[in-house]
């Protein structure tokens, strides 16, 4: 079996997914786990919430990914043979569609047209499409892979909140969960910074604040029903 190397953008498909599966997976665990701790101090009835909501956000996640992916590849699809169908038809205007991308970057009207005839003559389908929607032929973003990083960085980033409730004593579980949570937010958010070539602090600093505020708001809600 031939070996196929990921492109670019099938990377940062892999890791876009794998770090939004993985900060749900913190978020949703910490904030349902800490929420039911606020209500019971029952190991069992924590555990089973805890995995209940794991399992749950991991395959929804997943899901979500699937077919947000699949419905972009099929589109994408979708225009390459709308395109296809134009330049079997009609490819005066895939001509001057390229000429005139050209032109409108600075190029003289005759060099434009002349670019616009060598690739006329050279996969012109490929050139059109990428020129016209940023679509690379043949090159479309894996739902699979998606799904698969999604559900793996999901239950990886909601394991970190539902250990700390069951292995640490009665004593330690709201703040050992706390700062396991807040630990787990600090890698995918800063995760997340690297993949995008943002800055890391701020991307760190939304992803603390929101697992806080989330973990803060749960935690009392189940104290009004101990």
């Amino acid at each position: 079996m031939e070996y196929k190397k990921l492109t670019l953008s099938e990377k940062l498909n892999i890791i876009r997914a794998g770090v939004l599966g993985a900060n749900d997976g913190i978020i949703g665990g910490a904030g349902v786990i800490l929420g039911v701790t606020g209500a019971t101090t029952n190991n069992t009835v924590v555990f089973v919430a805890g995995i209940a909501e794991m399992l749950a956000v991991a395959f929804s996640m997943a899901s979500g990914e699937f077919v947000s992916v699949s419905s972009q590849k099929d589109t994408e699809k979708a225009v390459v043979a709308k395109a296809e169908t134009l330049l079997a038809t009609q490819p005066t205007i895939v001509h001057d569609e390229i000429a005139i991308y050209y032109e409108q970057r600075g190029a003289d009207p005759k060099l434009a047209a002349r670019v616009a005839d060598d690739l006329m003559t050279n996969d012109a389908l490929k050139h059109y499409v990428q020129i016209k929607y940023g679509i690379v032929v043949g090159k479309y973003l894996s739902p699979a892979h998606a799904l698969v990083s999604s559900f793996i960085a999901s239950i990886s980033g909601g394991i970190w909140p539902l250990l700390s409730v069951i292995l640490l004593p009665d004593n330690l579980k709201v703040i050992g969960t706390i700062l396991a949570t807040l630990w787990a937010l600090f890698l995918t958010g800063w995760l997340s910074a690297w993949a995008g070539r943002a800055p890391i602090i701020p991307a760190v600093l939304r992803n603390i604040f929101t697992g806080v505020l989330t973990m803060a708001f749960t935690y009392w809600l189940g104290t009004l029903f101990k």
